[in-house]
């Protein structure tokens, strides 16, 4: 199992006797699982099925699914309603009697509100359970469809986090290796920051000295920062490969590379320092994008 999106469509239809369906499933992303059906009236018996039928297949991401039917036209007849009708025709003929006039014409009578309805005839329990067992067995299928279409997303998401986490690397390498962390530039600094504090007052004793070039040194070191980093390239790499849905764990690692990188940039030394940090938190930002399209 690679990477899943949580982002996908997905549709199926299906027939049974005289009965259609269609089944359409949409998926974006959330911090949980949120399915939301929508049923035609007369089909509520279906929806606690249908819902364990998507609930038992993923674990994050707004699913909205909607079921359309289709009747069959044999269980459906126009019908007469003649209680409606004898009311029409009363009202009629009391005006007729008080205003006179032509008597109310059939064609007339047929498009008032209420007197034709369409009935529908129940279907017998058979034929009910083979429709029922139809709707769900291609609910089945789009929800395999959906699963399908995330993974595929999911597949391609995969790839460029990949390389997001291996740009990460590069730059973290880049940071350890970058000459303003060499025992020269570092006592050069050290040497300039101290002059300039001799020069702002002359009341430092060496003790003083000593003391604030330790706090120097200490705010310039950044090898925590770079240990962490390789510790969370060394995290997203497993979690990249894992057969788990690892969006929240992902979701989690970018925002401590995130911290990381703040860090570093807060503590450069020089300008190509500070360019390494301000790239690291570039591309963190695109990985921490990317990341919340993953279940």
């Amino acid at each position: 199992m690679t990477l899943a999106s949580m982002t996908g469509f997905a549709r199926s239809a299906g027939n049974s006797g005289d009965y259609s369906w269609v089944w359409e499933l949409k998926s974006v992303n959330g911090k949980a699982l949120d399915v939301r059906l929508r049923m035609p009236q007369g089909y509520d018996h279906l929806e606690i099925q249908s819902r364990n039928a998507i609930q038992q297949n993923f674990k994050r991401g707004n699913i909205q699914a909607s079921l359309t039917i289709a009747n069959g036209k044999q269980h459906e007849k126009l019908s007469i309603n003649a209680e409606v009708l004898d009311q029409y025709l009363a009202l009629a003929k009391d005006l007729h009697s008080k205003l006179g006039g032509e008597a109310p014409r059939v064609d007339n009578l047929l498009v008032m509100r209420g007197v034709l309805e369409v009935v529908v005839t129940p279907i017998d329990e058979a034929e009910q359970t083979a429709r029922d067992n139809g709707i769900l067995n291609s609910l089945d299928e789009a929800v395999n469809a959906l699963n399908i279409a995330r993974l595929e997303e999911g597949g391609r998401l995969k790839q460029t986090l990949v390389d997001q986490v291996a740009r990460i690397a590069e730059l973290t390498q880049a940071a350890a290796t970058n000459p303003s962390r060499s025992a020269e530039a570092i006592k050069l600094r050290l040497k300039e920051q101290i002059t300039k504090l001799l020069e702002a007052s002359n009341s430092f004793d060496p003790d003083r000295l000593h003391q604030e070039a330790v706090m120097i040194a200490t705010r310039a070191d950044i090898q925590e920062e770079i240990d962490r980093l390789i510790a969370h390239v060394a995290a997203a790499k497993e979690l990249l490969i894992s057969k788990e849905p690892v969006g929240r764990k992902l979701d989690f690692l970018a925002q401590e590379f995130n911290r990381e990188a703040n860090t570093l940039c807060s503590k450069a030394g020089d300008k190509s320092m500070s360019a390494i940090g301000l790239e690291l938190k570039t591309i963190i930002d695109q990985l921490r994008e990317q990341v919340q399209n993953i279940e």
